[in-house]
């Protein structure tokens, strides 16, 4: 148990902005921080951490709470383990005693694993440094791979001894019990006997974010002795495709420095952290997951990833990159020369060579991608028709409108092929996406001029059109810009309609609409020209209509009449809040008409209460937008 002076010095010492800022790339705004949430997707930052009362609230998901809850709620933690990491991160001493049998019963399976590898690592750490069999074997492996005794220390790396149930014996004095090392992935049964799962071989502790042993890779020595590397299953705490080895010791430089180095084994982030270049991590030979990605993005949006010479294997490893596409990051790939690795490659020539090297060669993805592939074509039309297709794949996954037009023209001159024509492809790619998220076919998707010629051309549009058609001249024009220091315009318009569960009336709006929607849940943008060349007809021509403006403001209205118009943002605003209340009024409106309607063909007593009563509510609601309406233009 911690007791509750310690408790008090934790909470009183720990800091929200640092706490958080381990693990969330921060941004000062005011006497605030403001950051993207970790607890959910969100493409606008509403996550805001208040140092003055030392709470985080997000504005998005609801999210809340001190410094302590925070670490609880991302690392997954108990209560005790987050007070615990707190300490540690403060220097704050909290004494701790081997767990015994009842205190082992009481606390839950994910502390018990975290305890039993915190002691696995401390035993594998000592029999490397101390133990005659760790030093003579392990520790000369590691002096060998040029590692120092600080460099160990940092990383906790150990070895496992070859006798086959040294830890496992040592763990059993110590209170553990044979089914807990099992879960954990440190023992095993073979032919009814209780073993060590890792034996005879130099041991890599894999850490969690905020630094609790979580899992162990282990390389073995002897030649045709098993596996190269074999790592600990998957367990409660570890989850293989969630973790980058590494990233402990990693994210303060990476957040410093806006970058992260992805190389592909232990040793490569080892060697490159001895060097100095401490924001590397490893995905340990599997490919990138989304959970990886998001990992990174919290603290950087900017990645360079490190290849060997390996064609074979650099082609396999593109594959997976596409996601960091998705998560509109920016990628950079350093292929470095034959044979070398990051590990020998520092080795050889130091940081200053390889950061040199790093700078000089580092090559956009899709650039890099279209080279290498380019390569192989042998200027045959069928095989660079495959590139083509295989690139613009890749296109169309980044969101930025601006990266996204960028890269279409520099590989419309690398690729020799019409720029229009990479561009068509790649919306015809967006919009069988954007089909298959709101579940309809293309037919269905895009109704061509049959939409507009399904109403009757004697009838003018009603008061709600006029809205709705405002609504979708204000995305067209602003829906990217700022509404207020924290949103957009269309996170404005977004929030408000869909708090009140409304739909378009009209239907290319709400075509239009749902698109915007789509896309901004997909962290999209969708630009001017999106809509310009659209291939529904209608969309096309309202697009020209509302965006083909034939005048503009002329600065003679200064010079010559000294009229200052009002700074561009408050028109927006202010135009939005009157469009969206002058909506809702409408709206409220039709429902006050079906109440008078209903009440006109009842005679039930009951049913006439209950209408009036709701009636009423809207009444209340009507005078209540009236209100925000006025005080729009005060």
């Amino acid at each position: 148990m911690i007791t509750a002076d310690t408790i008090n010095l934790i909470k009183e010492t720990a800091q929200i902005d640092e706490v958080v800022g381990d693990f969330v790339q921060l941004k000062k705004r005011g006497a605030r921080f403001l950051g993207r949430c970790p607890f959910h997707n969100e493409k606008t930052p509403s996550f805001t951490v208040t140092p003055a009362l030392n709470i985080y609230k997000c504005f998005g998901c609801g999210a809340s709470g001190d410094p302590v809850k925070f670490v609880m709620e991302h690392e997954k933690f108990s209560y005790p383990e987050a007070l615990k990491y707190l300490a540690q991160k403060y220097n704050i001493e909290v004494e701790e005693s081997t767990p015994n049998k009842e205190q082992l019963e009481v606390t839950s399976e994910k502390e018990q694993l975290h305890e039993i590898n915190s002691f696995a690592q401390k035993f594998f750490t000592h029999y490397l440094l101390e133990q005659e069999a760790g030093k003579s074997i392990g520790l000369t492996y590691f002096k060998e791979r040029g590692l120092t005794e600080d460099t160990i220390k940092k990383f906790q790396l150990g070895f496992a001894p070859e006798e086959d149930n040294k830890l496992l014996t040592s763990a059993l004095s110590s209170n553990f019990n044979f089914e807990l090392l099992k879960k954990a992935g440190l023992a095993a049964e073979r032919s009814n006997r209780q073993v060590d799962f890792f034996r005879a071989r130099v041991m890599f502790p894999i850490h969690s974010v905020s630094g609790k042993v979580i899992a162990f890779g282990g390389r073995i020595l002897k030649k045709d002795s098993g596996p190269k590397y074999i790592n600990t299953p998957e367990t409660e705490v570890y989850h293989k495709s969630q973790i980058l080895y590494g990233i402990f010791q990693a994210k303060g430089a990476i957040r410093k420095l806006d970058e992260c180095i992805l190389t592909e084994g232990y040793m490569d982030v080892i060697a490159l952290a001895q060097a100095g270049i401490d924001n590397a991590v490893a995905s340990s030979g599997t490919s990138l997951t989304i959970e990886q990605v998001k990992l990174v993005k919290r603290l950087t949006p900017n990645i360079t990833i490190l290849y060997d010479g390996d064609p074979a294997g650099i082609k396999a490893a593109l594959r997976g990159i596409d996601i960091i596409l998705e998560e509109d990051m920016n990628v950079k790939i350093v292929l470095l020369p034959e044979p070398e690795d990051p590990d020998s490659y520092i080795q050889k020539y130091g940081a200053q060579q390889f950061l040199e090297y790093k700078e000089k060669n580092g090559k956009d993805f899709i650039l890099f991608k279209a080279e290498l592939l380019l390569k192989d074509i042998h200027n045959d039309p069928v095989k660079k028709s495959g590139v083509i297709k295989d690139i613009v794949q890749s296109i169309a996954l980044i969101p930025d409108i601006i990266k996204r037009s960028m890269y279409t023209a520099e590989c419309s001159a690398l690729l020799k092929i019409d720029e229009q024509i990479l561009v068509s492809e790649i919306n015809k790619i967006k919009r069988t996406k954007l089909a298959k998220e709101t579940n309809t076919s293309k037919e269905e998707y895009i109704p061509l001029e049959d939409t507009i010629e399904s109403e009757p051309q004697d009838v003018l549009p009603d008061r709600m059109e006029y809205l709705e058609k405002d609504i979708i001249r204000l995305l067209f024009e602003y829906a990217y810009e700022a509404f207020d220091e924290e949103s957009t315009i269309i996170d404005h318009v977004l929030h408000q309609i869909e708090d009140d569960k409304f739909e378009f009336s009209n239907t290319i709006y709400k075509t239009i609409l749902q698109e915007y929607r789509v896309a901004y849940d997909s962290h999209n943008a969708l630009d001017q020209k999106y809509f310009l060349t659209h291939p529904n007809e209608a969309i096309n021509k309202l697009a020209f209509e509302m965006l083909n403006k034939p005048y503009e403001i002329s600065e003679n209205w200064f010079k010559k009449h000294n009229v200052i118009f009002t700074e561009k943002q408050e028109i927006i605003k202010k135009d939005l809040l009157s469009i969206v209340y002058k909506l809702k009024i409408e709206i409220i409106n039709r429902k006050i008409e079906d109440f008078d309607t209903a009440l006109r063909n009842t005679e039930n007593e009951t049913e006439v209460l209950d209408i009036v009563q709701k009636k009423q509510t809207y009444l209340k609601a009507k005078v209540e937008l009236a209100k925000q309406l006025g005080s729009v233009f005060i």
